[in-house]
């Protein structure tokens, strides 16, 4: 029904591209032991999208069941802290996919950096003395360092132009929090927090017209965002970052870049580098 997952060693042949249906993954390892947990990481993603789609019922819904796979329960747990809104475990679906693969690659001695890249949500680990960096959508643009000691482990981000369905209007929001599960919920949350209601050069859809298995269903999703003032895009910000900063204050989100039409907030701790100093709203 999905067909069979494929791995590909890409050009530089230090990285792995893992693909089956929707899913697309990048993998790299660095160490000693790195062949056999690039070895690790093909066996478990044989499965991963079989085993999601086998949970499917229960993953689009915001109050079904628990599930029982491996990635699936990532899901439902990552969203758990955001039962006051309305969210499914589908909200964590590629983060939970990156920290399932990382965590293969994991099951054996000898690594000393690792990362999985699913779509752009990542799940990374590091041994003292390593890092990783990674672009963060800011204005002027920029990136951060993550080193051994950060207590971050997942980045991902969210928006009503990327992949998947937003019920707000960023452009880009992008999460750093302790695993790749919990930074892809935070994200889509607080993306849907930016927002201005009602307002006419907004323009939502309900969510099954373009994708008729949706887990938003009916609700209205934006599909087209026109040109807004300075302090129209500056309120519809300071919703979401006032959601952001709420989350750093609980220990669910390390930090958070928020980004609409050239304007930007920052909240918590980003560990920022090539870019100039840029104050938290």
């Amino acid at each position: 029904m999905t067909g069979r997952a494929q791995a590909v060693w890409l050009p530089d042949g230090q990285r792995l591209h893992l693909h089956h249906g929707p899913i697309d993954m990048i993998v790299g390892i660095d160490g000693p032991g790195r062949r056999a947990a690039f070895e690790r990481a093909v066996e478990r993603f044989s499965t991963l999208l079989d085993e999601l789609v086998a949970e499917l019922p229960r993953l689009r819904s915001a109050h079904g069941t628990p599930p029982r796979g491996e990635t699936a329960q990532l899901m439902h747990e990552a969203v758990r802290p955001f039962a006051d809104r309305f969210v499914t475990p589908m909200a964590a679906v590629a983060g939970a996919g990156a920290d399932t693969i990382l965590a293969a690659t994991l099951g054996g001695a000898g690594i000393d950096k690792a990362y999985v890249n699913n779509g752009g949500d990542t799940a990374f680990c590091l041994r003292p003395g390593r890092s990783i960096e990674a672009a963060v959508a800011t204005n002027p643009p920029a990136r951060v360092r993550i080193a051994h000691h950060d207590p971050v482990r997942g980045i991902a981000s969210s928006g009503w132009q990327g992949r998947s369905h937003s019920l707000g209007i960023a452009d880009n929001v992008t999460v750093l929090a302790r695993t790749a599960a919990q930074a892809d919920a935070a994200a889509t949350l607080i993306a849907n927090a930016v927002d201005l209601p009602g307002h006419p050069a907004i323009i939502r859809t309900p969510a099954t017209d373009s994708a008729p298995d949706s887990d938003l269903g009916r609700r209205r999703v934006t599909t087209h965002v026109g040109p807004l003032s300075p302090a129209e895009i500056s309120h519809a910000l300071a919703r979401g970052s006032a959601y952001a900063h709420h989350l750093v204050s609980l220990g669910l989100v390390s930090g958070a870049a928020l980004m609409l039409q050239g304007q930007c907030r920052l909240a918590g701790h980003l560990p920022l580098i090539h870019t100039k100093d840029t104050a938290n709203a």
